[in-house]
Order: C-alpha cells, then sequence, then structure tokens
C-alpha cells in the first residue's frame, strides 16, 4: 500500500528542513553521538536517490584524535591560502569567520564517491552525476542529524589527497565531504554566513525561470 503522509507529518519535514545549519566549532557541545543515533544518520544516507540506483558513497567515521588533528593542521595550512583570495573588508571578515569543527566535533565523516569502471546507467553521458548522487546522501545525513537535534558542518577548505592518504582511501575513491556531527549549544534562527552579513539569501523567484532563461545567454 501506498504511504500518505498527513499534513502534519509534511509539515514537520519542512521544519526540519527549515531549520537545517551548518555548525562551526564554537558550537559544538563535546557531548559523544551514541551508536544508534550515528546509525540513524548513515541510514538517512543510504535512503538517497542515486542515478543508475549506482549507490556510490562510502563513509568515513573518524572518533581517533590524532587523525582529526592532521586533518585539523591541513585545514589550517589550506585556509591560510584561501585568506590570500580575499582583499580588504572581505578579508578582515573571512578571518574573523570560523569555518570547521574538526576538533571540537565528537564524530568526524569523510564522505567518498566511489568510480566505477564499468558504466553505469544514466551516467554515460553526464558522469559527474555520480559524484552528485553522494550530495544528495549528505543532504539527507544532514536533515536526519538535525531531525535528531544533532548539527553538520561542512569543512571543504582541504586538500582531498592529502585526506585520502591520512585516510588510506582507495586510488579510485574521491572525496566530496569533510562533516563535522555533534550536539550544539543552539541552532541558529538563520544561516550564520547570512547572520554575518556575508552573503544575504538568494530570493527564490530570482531563480526560476518559464521554458528557457530569458535575454541574452551570453550574459
Amino acid at each position: 500500500m501506498n504511504k500518505t503522509f498527513t499534513q502534519a507529518e509534511q509539515a514537520s519535514l519542512e521544519e526540519v528542513m527549515r531549520h537545517r545549519r551548518d555548525v562551526r566549532g564554537n558550537n559544538f557541545l563535546s557531548d559523544d553521538i551514541s551508536d544508534d543515533k550515528l546509525q540513524k544518520i548513515l541510514e538517512a544516507a543510504a535512503y538517497a536517490p542515486s542515478v543508475g540506483f549506482s549507490q556510490p558513497w562510502e563513509f568515513v567515521v573518524i572518533r581517533n584524535p590524532e587523525i582529526k588533528k592532521s586533518i585539523y593542521n591541513n585545514f589550517v595550512e589550506e585556509n591560510e591560502a584561501a585568506k590570500a583570495k580575499f582583499e580588504g573588508e572581505r578579508s578582515d571578515a573571512y578571518q574573523r569567520l570560523k569555518l570547521e569543527g574538526i576538533l571540537e566535533a565528537p564524530v568526524n565523516i569523510a564522505v567518498f564517491y566511489q568510480s566505477s569502471d564499468a558504466p553505469v546507467l544514466g551516467q554515460t553521458s553526464m558522469p559527474e552525476v555520480g559524484e552528485y548522487s553522494v550530495v544528495c546522501a549528505i543532504q539527507n545525513m544532514w536533515l536526519m542529524a538535525r531531525a535528531l537535534d544533532i548539527g553538520i558542518g561542512w569543512v571543504s577548505i582541504l586538500d582531498p589527497e592529502y585526506v585520502k592518504t591520512q585516510l588510506n582511501a582507495p586510488k579510485g575513491h574521491k572525496l566530496i565531504a569533510y562533516l563535522c556531527l555533534g550536539y550544539v549549544k543552539e541552532f541558529y534562527t538563520g544561516p550564520e554566513l547570512e547572520r554575518l552579513n556575508w552573503a544575504k539569501k538568494k530570493r527564490l523567484e530570482s531563480a526560476i525561470f518559464v521554458d528557457k532563461y530569458s535575454g541574452d545567454s551570453e550574459a
């Protein structure tokens, strides 16, 4: 029998999506995450859609403080290089941002894309959709974690090859995300980068077009 969702269930899903937040290190608590809740988050990832039902995701759960410290040191190195890309007030604002929670979060998870040597249904013209499928899995993790009152932060200022080496990842694997998980002091009412005036929320109507883009396609 097909499942039909009630209005209350639909509203609950909307609430979870609306209040999902990227969490930084200055907001994580040291309380550990139980194995059963971590399992729920990983199971949510496995519910994600994948092009060609390829399910190309793999996860490395990291609690070892030495590994976390090594990844953190790489973040510091990469972040120093990133700072040089911003100028003036933007540079000053960047340096005040807390952009990771690697050491503060009790659990880190590295999410990998597992490539295939054989053709994959639906990925012959656009092979990159395999990686997009992994992103769908990550979004599921993010939403399930929020429903469990657990925060997730996505750290992308890392050298992916360095992370692969530290985690002994197979040669054909690609790092898609490095996530920090933990309970938080609070979930902010709005995205932190919006609260800090780094960026403004994009108006939905500005991103919707009917049938095709209007105007000059070269713009």
